[in-house]
């Protein structure tokens, strides 16, 4: 179908080689933005009050865009090259987008104002709920695209990390408990309560609301202070690898594209709108892929000055 094609090409985060949808995606970019200052402002109550039914309208506008928005992205998908490669009929392509993690974002952004008019909810709620909006930026984000990309990636090491963590925590606060509990029965009765400490120590937030007095107790704070350092920097360790490593593999491929693009040291005529294209969808900047490209011709020039010698 025509209309479904153009509807998804339409809805699909537009890249520079593919500039007449781009105001698609400013005029959603922008209605994210206003819902986000709305939801801040309308947290304050003299604004609240004064303007209640200006916010109100502006949901109700919000609501509703982001609602045919949400239908026409199930309605469209099929026709997104992505989709349009996988096996299956169009109504299970469309189940796997609605499973997907940008779906159900879609989905929570618009779900609780709905659910006010099934069951009773307290509008307070209803507000802090709306921040979930934001999470639709992802969709434009190359940043958090990447980002999202390192946990996948990462899940299994920073699982073992927040397991360690987990474990370095009970032992804390069971021994802090058994140290300190007779002194301090008001922060140390249970070991469940004990956590908090053993919590803000580790991470080196040390709020200071719940600090030991006895010696020992002391004596093993400070040791689970140093150990808190070194598991703070493993998980940002192992993100910043993965950051690294992500990046590596967009320029790695980039390259490879790059290679695959030149032949006998020319540039083929139809490759230079691909590069673009792929350029923008990994992220590679202007300059970097500038400079690959000069490197690209350079080693083509002395290999050709090679062979004439």
């Amino acid at each position: 179908m025509v209309a479904r094609a153009t509807m998804a090409q339409w809805l699909e985060p537009s890249t520079e080689h593919n500039k007449r949808y781009l105001w698609v995606d400013i005029a959603l970019i922008l209605l994210i933005g206003l819902n986000i200052i709305a939801l801040i402002l309308q947290s304050i109550e003299t604004l609240d009050q004064a303007y209640h039914h200006h916010f109100f309208y502006f949901e109700i506008f919000s609501i509703t865009v982001f609602t045919l928005e949400y239908g026409a992205r199930i309605w469209s998908i099929v026709d997104v090259p992505e989709y349009q490669q996988q096996s299956g009929t169009d109504w299970q392509k469309r189940w796997r987008y609605i499973c997907s993690p940008m779906a159900i974002i879609d989905l929570l952004a618009i779900l609780p104002f709905y659910l006010g008019f099934i069951i009773e909810l307290d509008l307070r709620y209803l507000r802090v709920f709306r921040l979930l909006r934001v999470f639709k930026l992802t969709r434009y984000s190359r940043a958090m695209q990447l980002l999202m990309n390192v946990f996948k990636e990462e899940r299994f090491s920073l699982f073992a990390a927040f397991a360690v963590l987990f474990i370095i925590m009970l032992v804390a606060a069971c021994a802090m408990y058994s140290l300190e509990k007779d002194i301090q029965p008001e922060h140390f009765s249970s070991i469940p309560q004990a956590m908090w400490w053993a919590l803000v120590t580790l991470t080196t937030v040390g709020y200071g609301d719940v600090t030991p007095v006895t010696d020992l107790g002391k004596l093993f704070g400070g040791l689970i202070t140093i150990v808190g350092i070194g598991m703070v920097a493993l998980p940002a360790g192992i993100l910043a690898s993965g950051f690294s490593e992500q990046l590596s593999r967009r320029r790695q491929f980039y390259q490879l594209a790059l290679d695959q693009a030149y032949k006998d040291g020319n540039l083929l005529p139809d490759a230079a709108p691909m590069l673009e294209k792929l350029r923008s969808e990994l992220g590679v900047s202007h300059t970097e892929a500038r400079i690959m490209q000069q490197l690209m011709e350079k080693r083509y020039q002395a290999m050709h000055a090679t062979e004439q010698d």
